[in-house]
């Protein structure tokens, strides 16, 4: 009878230790609204893409962590409410990802190329910025994206 026990407790043990395991790195899902976003080059060639945008400390902190993909016509926008030194880094994230800098003005001013997933190291905006947009790893090389294009959102003002 007291093998029976053990075996049962044992069991319970097994099951909890996995299951608490398994959701030992969710995170409260925060929801994000989406909108039209534009880069207009200087070149005068446009690029749209559907963004979310995370504008709460919530939602920043958040950002696309645990995405396991994004359309290539997506991104998400981050806005910091002020011009300020913005540090990101690619802790819990799936999917390289190309990070824009952008003043208030809506100017790319620091384009930091394919970070790679899961890393800790710090990326740095390389001066003040009010906004962040994160792309599929690529996506700026590929569009010719750089320095001094134009970022059009409502969200940009």
């Amino acid at each position: 009878m007291n093998r029976f026990d053990i075996r049962t407790v044992a069991s319970a043990f097994v099951a909890l230790l996995f299951f608490v395991a398994s959701h030992a790195g969710a995170v409260a899902q925060e929801t994000f609204p989406s909108e039209k976003l534009e880069i207009v080059s200087t070149s005068g060639k446009t690029h749209a893409f559907t963004v979310e945008v995370a504008s709460s400390d919530g939602q920043r902190q958040q950002g696309l962590m645990f995405r396991k993909s994004m359309g290539d016509d997506r991104g998400m926008l981050f806005d910091f409410k002020e011009d300020r030194d913005v540090m990101m880094w690619m802790k819990n994230t799936f999917i390289p990802l190309d990070m824009l800098f952008i003043s208030k003005a809506g100017k790319i001013t620091h384009i930091h190329p394919d970070a790679v997933p899961h890393s800790e190291d710090i990326i740095s905006s390389n001066g003040q910025v009010r906004y962040v947009l994160e792309l599929n790893g690529g996506a700026a090389k590929k569009l010719g994206l750089a320095v001094g294009d134009a970022v059009k959102a409502a969200q940009i003002k």
